[in-house]
């Protein structure tokens, strides 16, 4: 026989309204009486039935994570932090990838809104106006977004991004494009933004080109449009753009970093094994899954409309895809597109 709430009610000698109680809403519960309610469930074997907790409770337990990518190595460290964090705080999670589509991202939104307590938006691609709309069926909070009065936790990707540009103009880089993100992305606005504002301090030549998918195959692509504007650096909107580069301006026989230096943004695990290794700018991912989680448990247990916000820093790495400008190294001139190395 499977072991009821009443079994676990009798063991500890409650009602089975305190056991009820310490599983649906244990801050209503006594600390001491919780700890032996739980002790009690756990030796007899009990788990409470989710579904007839939420006919009770209006609550599922579960909660709703929605990326951009889910194979772009950026997502997984930030993903498996949200399970772990929402775990411990006794939810599940229900993962969902939209393809770079804000089309896609509306669907999944109103698809889960029905079976979740509230939904994660990690770096999504609607418009402001949707997501606004979109709250009001179902509670939301948002990675690397602002939207008035909704939580969010940002990356810093702006002190990155101008880390990066500060370290390439203190190389002697003058000539620097930025290969800009997908359309509707705040995170490529916000390095534009820093970096249009870093070059115009440090007097440099700043070309921006896009926008492009973030994917290895527009990097790339990109490789002869970065020759063609003259540059000898180039910070890409995330590292697997900035890994397609490297691979297309080595088919093109143009060596990193004698003669165009490359920077990304992310520091995900492929960063460390290009050759030449990737100077990167480090995002905060699974620190961002753990905060998002807690910042929409937070607002979908107490009903809190607004939104606090919690931002997390960033930092340069330096590896070796940067290096001095051509026109700084002594008795190296630039090498011509094409040119053996």
């Amino acid at each position: 026989m499977p072991v009821t709430i009443r079994d676990v009610a009798r063991a500890c000698d409650v009602h089975v309204s305190t056991v009820s109680r310490t599983f649906s809403a244990p801050h209503l519960v006594n600390p001491v009486t919780r700890s032996r309610v739980l002790a009690a469930a756990d030796a007899l074997g009990y788990r409470p039935n989710r579904a007839a907790r939420a006919l009770v409770t209006g609550r599922t337990h579960n909660i709703g994570l929605i990326v951009a990518d889910i194979a772009n190595p950026f997502f997984p460290p930030l993903i498996k932090a949200a399970e772990g964090q929402a775990r411990r705080r006794d939810h599940h999670v229900f993962v969902a990838d939209t393809n770079e589509d804000p089309a896609v991202e509306q669907e999944l939104v109103r698809a889960l809104a029905k079976q979740v307590d509230g939904i994660l938006l990690c770096s999504p691609r609607m418009s402001n106006a949707n997501i606004e709309r979109l709250r009001h069926e179902v509670p939301l909070a948002v990675v690397n977004r602002v939207i008035p009065d909704l939580p969010a936790v940002l990356m810093d990707v702006a002190h990155g991004a101008r880390q990066a540009l500060d370290h390439l103009s203190a190389l002697g880089h003058h000539e620097i494009v930025y290969l800009s993100g997908p359309h509707g992305s705040w995170t490529s606005r916000e390095i534009g933004t820093a970096v249009q504002a870093g070059a115009r301090e440090h007097g440099l030549r700043l070309r921006v080109l896009g926008p492009h998918q973030p994917t290895e195959t527009a990097g790339q692509g990109a490789a002869e449009q970065v020759l063609a504007c003259g540059a000898t650096a180039v910070l890409a909107y995330n590292d697997l753009m900035a890994v397609g580069l490297l691979e297309g301006l080595d088919a093109l026989g143009v060596p990193v970093p004698e003669q165009v230096s490359v920077v990304g943004i992310d520091d995900i695990a492929l960063s460390r094994f290009t050759r030449p290794r990737l100077t990167t700018v480090t995002m905060p991912a699974a620190a961002a899954g753990t905060a998002a989680v807690d910042l929409l448990l937070h607002g979908t247990s107490d009903g809190a409309s607004a939104a606090a916000q919690v931002r997390l820093p960033t930092s340069l790495v330096v590896r070796q895809s940067s290096g001095p400008a051509a026109a700084s190294r002594p008795g190296s001139p630039r090498t011509a597109l094409g040119a053996p190395r």
